[in-house]
């Protein structure tokens, strides 16, 4: 028979705190707590494996359960001497969750059960404090209406005021016992009108109401968002923990609190943390009351009145004190930690690794490292990848006022505050004289390039966390919220409604791509500061991995960034973001819309020298460092002019009349475009567009090489490639380009010729591929969209559900597809390797900054990482965490 209760307390320990996958990180810490020796109430754990069993019985409890709680809290008696709805001497016992991974606030508590209107009677004559009773029925009343019989906690709220004014009362605390017994009457008719039934007097009709709330509570709204947002399994389920109560309600000599034992946000050794006396724990997290600091320090630093804890109950502060260090030196890592004073007498009731900020996170693993709690390697593994973000790019400052106007999807992180502009052309024009903009759009194209590397901060009301506004906004380490559906966007009147609220272009607005949040006017940041601990961990970080780490970087600017941040190369240089230009888009125009090759030939050649500098002012920053470049890829249609003046523009370039290119525009029309002619396929049917890139690429570089002395490495990148015929005819037109400007110059330098890996064929065919390209780059985006024929700019309606009910793990453009496209990455490595041994093999999608993904590509053996300039430290760190959990 499966065991599904297990015990701690009173010499008892079922468990651990290596159980937490069975009993929750509540419950392993609880049993752990108690098997150390320090003073936990007895309880007992109703398994997270029986969550799954809740759900599946469609919310009935099986009589081994009952039988098996009935031995717990014949332990908890045991214990505590008390029996469970004793009229005379009651045990009261506290329901609460646990998941295996914290999520603080998301699910359901009930404390103070067991209380009815005998047990109260019995609890006041025993506690020789009738107040303290009346008081922890009337807040059981309170929760258990909440919590179990989902009734209107307003309604019970109101009550407690009126109650209060009543008497000319601020706080609970003045209540007197006889008001209190008059609340709960009160309560108890609330609860009789609103449920329709009396609230239930049988103390074990409540322990499995309340432990069916607390297992119910796993899949609330707000708990499924929560995991969804953190990335935590629905299928892992809760455990719920009963144990005895302690009373931190009894008067002067009992409180409650909470407490860190590092600041978590600075990170500082200083214990951090607050408490309340005569309260219960939910006085504190709840806000019901002001607390008070723990420490004397803390207290004068704020200028508080109030006496700290050190101050008010030393002798008990010092014991908690002794228990911090304790716990402290026995996870070897910062506790968060709940306790309860009940007549002087200290109580622990929880210990959890505490959350912290990135930059409290960084300073906590390195000060314990060199502390000697910890080693380098196990402070790497301490720090979340994901949580660098918060370091890397500017952030709101935390006390400066918020009026937030609506919420999108975190597409980009950092923060930005600027006047609203509704199109690119506006953004370019006003940031060049010298305004902050903020570029709002429906959506953005790659028409709009110039105007979101014009602005500050790009918002969106359409499109994914993989859409183009943001994988173009993250590559260039601009602030961007997309997906912000409840805005309605009219950019013809220059105006953004929502929620009955109107900002017009030249309003002040400020986005938060790290949360989300889009506020009206500005808000002031913090810059980020990227020396100290962040330098030290990242320079312990480069020590172990093995992945190299490159940028997808397509600017000068991006390619310093890259470089501050460590990059070793470029890993992905898109070209066509360098072809919209305004000072080019005619010409690429006039080119496109060229009838034969002579035509095309005559605007290539005006590009020919803007294309030069592109790579020159690159490869200068990359000096001695590979570049993978990729050749033009987009889909034609994406350049093609739409209105009048456009075509005018290119017809007078051309020489040639509107019409005939309105003609030309029309056969150039595509039904499924990225499908379409796009990629190779551009090379094999017009080679002198490659010819011309290829032919910029070389001149540049050895005049790079000349001037610098180090000679850059350029990987000249065949997007979309299918089969080993295609790579092989675009392979000869860059080493023709290669040859020519090698006699030219009189000088050769070093170069691979490879492909992008984005199409399944591709990956299945790769050893043939292999026989011609130099190196795989594995294109992840297309790679996923081919796949599993999803368009990631229109899959963010659909993929949440798709997770939420077990279809991806993940969503599967921010986090590999290791099952499919996972596969095929496999597949086209091993067959690569095994036709040219060496071939060197990279990522350089989006995936290249996740975190599981890179862990992915350290299990493959890849090469190396590309990820956006931003996400490199990221990467670097990611990287030698996953050297670590391949050791």
């Amino acid at each position: 028979m499966t065991q599904y209760v297990y015990r701690f307390g009173g010499g008892v320990s079922d468990g651990g705190k290596g159980d937490k996958n069975l009993l929750g990180g509540k419950g392993a810490n609880l049993a752990e707590m108690a098997s150390i020796g320090l003073p936990v109430p007895p309880g007992f754990t109703i398994s997270t494996d029986f969550c799954a069993v809740y759900y599946d019985e469609g919310g009935q409890f099986p009589q081994g359960l009952r039988d098996e709680v009935a031995t717990g809290l014949a332990h908890i008696e045991g214990v505590t001497g008390k029996t469970f709805g004793d009229p005379a001497d009651p045990l009261l016992v506290s329901v609460r969750s646990g998941a295996r991974a914290s999520m603080p606030g998301m699910m359901d508590t009930v404390l103070n059960l067991g209380l009815n209107d005998e047990t109260v009677e019995g609890l006041a004559a025993k506690s020789e404090d009738a107040r303290f009773a009346w008081d922890s029925y009337r807040r059981f009343i309170q929760m258990y209406a909440d919590v179990v019989l989902e009734l209107d906690h307003g309604a019970f709220e109101e009550a407690l005021e009126i109650a209060k004014e009543d008497q000319g009362f601020t706080l609970d605390t003045e209540l007197s016992a006889d008001d209190l017994r008059k609340l709960v009457a009160e309560y108890k008719g609330l609860v009789e009108k609103l449920w329709g039934k009396p609230f239930p007097q049988d103390v074990h009709d409540q322990l499995w109401g309340a432990v069916g709330a607390v297992f119910g509570s796993w899949q609330s709204e707000r708990a499924k968002v929560y995991r969804r947002l953190n990335d935590i399994p629905g299928g892992w389920g809760t455990a719920v923990n009963i144990q005895a109560m302690v009373f931190g309600n009894m008067g002067d000599t009992s409180a409650t609190g909470v407490a860190f034992t590092r600041d978590p946000s600075k990170g500082d050794r200083a214990y951090y943390g607050e408490f309340l006396i005569n309260a219960q724990g939910e006085d504190v997290v709840a806000g019901i009351r002001t607390p008070q600091y723990l420490t004397k320090t803390a207290r004068e630093d704020a200028g508080a009145k109030p006496a700290s804890m050190e101050e008010a109950m030393p002798e008990v502060y010092h014991q908690l004190a002794d228990v911090f260090d304790t716990l402290e030196n026995h996870y070897r890592d910062m506790q968060d930690i709940e306790f309860t004073v009940e007549k002087t007498k200290l109580w622990m009731l929880q210990t959890r690794a505490g959350k912290r900020t990135a930059k409290a996170a960084l300073k906590i693993a390195v000060d314990m490292a060199n502390e000697g709690l910890i080693s380098r390697e196990e402070a790497i593994l301490r720090i979340e990848p994901m949580a660098l973000d918060q370091l890397l790019h500017p952030t709101l400052d935390p006390k400066a006022h918020r009026d937030v106007l609506t919420k999108g999807l975190p597409a980009s992180p950092g923060a930005a505050s600027g006047a609203v502009v509704f199109d690119a052309d506006a953004a370019e024009k006003k940031a060049a004289d010298g305004v902050a903009v903020i570029l709002v759009r429906t959506e953005t194209s790659p028409d709009d390039i110039h105007g979101m590397h014009a602005a500050k901060g790009i918002l969106t009301a359409r499109g994914g966390m993989t859409s183009h506004a943001a994988v173009v906004a993250r590559g260039m380490g601009r602030p961007c919220v997309s997906g912000a559906g409840t805005l309605s966007i009219d950019a013809k009147a220059k105006i953004m409604r929502c929620g009955g609220r109107e900002v017009k272009e030249g309003d002040l607005l400020t986005i938060d791509g790290t949360t989300g949040e889009v506020m009206i006017g500005a808000v002031a940041t913090v810059q980020p500061e990227l020396s100290g601990d962040f330098a030290t961990l990242m320079v312990w970080a480069d020590e172990v991995r093995r992945l190299k780490v490159r940028a997808n970087a397509e600017t000068p600017e991006d390619c310093r960034v890259a470089r501050e941040f460590g990059a070793e190369g470029v890993g992905l240089c898109r070209t066509e973001h360098m072809f919209f230009e305004s000072s080019r888009i005619t010409n690429v125009r006039q080119m496109i819309l060229a009838s034969d090759e002579k035509g095309r030939r005559v605007a290539l050649e005006k590009l020919l020298p803007e294309q030069r500098k592109d790579f020159t002012e690159i490869l200068e920053v990359m000096a001695g460092l590979p570049v993978t470049i990729r050749l033009l890829d987009p889909p034609l249609h994406e350049f093609l002019p739409h209105e009048e003046s456009e075509f005018a523009e290119v017809a007078t370039a051309a020489g040639v009349d509107v019409d005939t290119l309105k003609r030309r525009a029309a056969e150039l029309h595509e039904f499924n475009p990225m499908l379409g002619h796009r990629g190779c396929r551009l090379g094999v049917t017009y080679p002198e567009i490659y010819e011309m890139q290829a032919r910029a690429i070389f001149e540049a570089a050895v005049d790079v090489a000349e001037k610098s002395g180090a000679a850059p490495i350029p990987e000249v990148m065949i997007p979309l490639v299918a089969t080993r015929r295609e790579l092989e005819l675009m392979k000869a037109v860059v080493d023709k380009a290669a040859k020519a400007v090698f006699a030219e110059k009189g000088r050769t330098i070093e170069y691979l010729v490879g492909t992008m890996i984005e199409l399944p064929r591709a990956a299945l065919r790769a050893g043939e591929i292999a026989e011609v390209g130099e190196f795989f780059s594995f294109g992840t985006n297309d790679l996923t969209q081919t796949t599993l024929g999803v368009s990631r700019d229109d899959a963010s309606r659909f993929l949440g559900a798709y997770v939420e009910q077990g279809i991806y793990a993940k969503d599967p453009f921010v986090s590999i597809d290791v099952e499919g496209v996972g596969e095929l990455i496999e597949i086209a490595a091993e067959r690569g390797r095994k036709t040219r041994e060496g071939i060197k093999l990279g990522i350089c999608g989006e995936h290249g900054g996740d975190p599981a993904s890179i862990a992915f590509c350290e299990k493959v053996g890849l090469d190396y990482v590309s990820a956006s300039p931003y996400r490199v430290p990221i990467a670097r760190l990611a990287a030698a965490q996953a050297a670590l959990n391949e050791k």
